[in-house]
């Protein structure tokens, strides 16, 4: 029998991985000579949109950069990325906990994120925490990314759980908007940066901490 699922967004929501995101972005604006042009205490709401818009969003800053720089410098980001994945990131508190929690009551547990596969492997490993989770989808393990639906229900099924008794928890519109596509609720947390947007964009639940969880959880698919 398939169980009820609960799938998690990495990015922001599982750990806040934007000191090393921005780490990584900054890499590449010194190596054009332009100096750290991000700033964690203001810009780690965009590093944990992805790559691509910490670029967007540096290049901004300076004139004579568009998108044929973002594009460049995307694989230079992540080459930089994998080589210090982990010196800042850490897990959210009681994120591990209430994991636990779930698969403690029979529920299914997997990861999907626009993260690349195989950098968001390596990040759940150094953390120590991949093998709690029974999936893991990234950016480019499937032919498309959240927000399309199918992104969701595949991590689902490696998970060996129900599409049709799964939520998703996430921190960004892209994870509401999974969950709309696929027709299944969502859950956004709303202790990272910018907890105003995440309260606008209308989830079915939004939690504050971790201890939230199982109650909301519960309530949305049983």
């Amino acid at each position: 029998m398939t169980k009820r699922t609960v799938i998690f967004d990495l990015d922001g929501t599982l750990a806040d991985t934007s000191g090393d995101l921005i780490a990584a972005a900054n890499s590449c604006f010194r190596g054009l000579g332009l100096g750290d042009l991000l700033d964690h205490a203001t810009d780690a709401a965009t590093a944990l949109r992805g790559g691509r818009a910490m670029l967007t969003l540096g290049f901004s800053r300076v004139e004579g950069f568009g998108q044929a720089e973002v594009d460049a410098q995307y694989p230079v980001l992540l080459a930089a990325y994998a080589q210090a994945i982990d010196t800042h990131t850490v897990l959210y508190p009681g994120a591990m906990d209430a994991v636990e929690r779930l698969l403690s009551a029979d529920y299914a547990v997997g990861i999907a994120t626009n993260k690349p596969e195989g950098l968001a492997e390596t990040l759940m490993r150094s953390l120590g925490v991949r093998d709690a989770f029974g999936s893991l989808i990234g950016a480019d393990t499937l032919p498309v990314r959240k927000p399309d639906p199918a992104h969701h229900f595949e991590a689902v099924r490696r998970a060996g759980g129900d599409p049709a008794r799964s939520l998703l928890v996430g921190d960004t519109a892209t994870d509401r908007d999974t969950s709309r596509n696929a027709g299944v609720p969502s859950v956004l947390v709303t202790f990272g940066p910018g907890r105003d947007d995440v309260l606008a964009l209308d989830p079915e639940a939004t939690i504050d901490h971790y201890d939230e969880l199982d109650a909301v959880v519960a309530r949305l698919i049983g």
